[in-house]
């Protein structure tokens, strides 16, 4: 991160600034992977609780397993690498930060990481005990999912919902670099709220009200939370303009 007064670098510095961070959160996800790995095991156990454990799972194909296996870890290097990646990515695209702006730095890796947990945790606690047994019981089929199908179904449920509570963070940053205001995201609440159901209609997985008002009503809470951080990113304005 350069400090005020620096000299504004040249676009081959940059590229080799992105290739360094890249490369380092490469190797945090790389680190994440075999950490998670260790625990897949545990972490599959606990995903198919809401379907009545990995006992009513059944796999039709030889490599089936494996592939949930490598899913699941890859799933779990992300979250543990989140805050190293958070953390290059910020310090990539706002060289132009002066030194009391630097507190938000070290808030934004671990607030990342907390959001996304929290974004999880909500679709596994909340939205899967709720989502299980209605699509089980949709018709009066016996069913027995298969694990690629259950965990796959799962595990992109968690991420997009993890992702999606990012936005108070996203908000953030787009208000510090000046691209939007507390005012434009007030006076523009009705597009945003049907985004919001727009966003629940696609991660719900049946799709009907109650389930979607489950997703709509954080994502809702949540941008309010992004209309006060976006008040805190432009309270303080820029002494100058950046320099790149």
């Amino acid at each position: 991160m350069r400090e005020q007064g620096a000299e504004p670098k040249s676009l081959l510095e940059h590229i080799e600034e992105l290739r360094r961070r890249l490369l380092r959160a490469l190797i945090a996800l790389a680190v994440g992977v075999v950490v998670s790995a260790l625990f897949t095991n545990q972490i599959l156990a606990w995903m198919a609780r809401p379907v009545g454990g990995l006992e009513k799972l059944e796999a039709i194909e030889v490599t089936e397993n494996l592939g949930v296996f490598m899913q699941v870890a890859l799933l779990g290097g992300v979250i543990l690498a989140m805050p190293v990646i958070v953390y290059q990515v910020w310090r990539f695209v706002t060289p132009g930060l002066y030194p009391h702006e630097k507190r938000y730095v070290y808030a934004l890796a671990p607030a990342a990481t907390l959001l996304f947990l929290a974004g999880a945790a909500f679709a596994y606690f909340i939205m899967l005990p709720a989502a299980i047994p209605a699509l089980l019981g949709f018709a009066p089929i016996p069913t027995r999912p298969r694990p690629a199908n259950y965990i796959s179904f799962v595990t992109n449920l968690m991420f997009w919902v993890g992702i999606s509570f990012e936005m108070p963070l996203f908000v953030f940053f787009l208000a510090k670099v000046r691209l939007v205001s507390p005012r434009a995201l007030l006076r523009n609440w009705r597009l945003a709220f049907f985004l919001i159901a727009l966003l629940a209609a696609l991660v719900t997985p049946t799709g009907d009200p109650i389930n979607m008002a489950l997703v709509m009503v954080p994502l809702t809470v949540l941008y309010g939370l992004s209309i006060l951080l976006a008040y805190v990113a432009i309270r303080q304005p820029r002494q100058a303009e950046p320099e790149f």
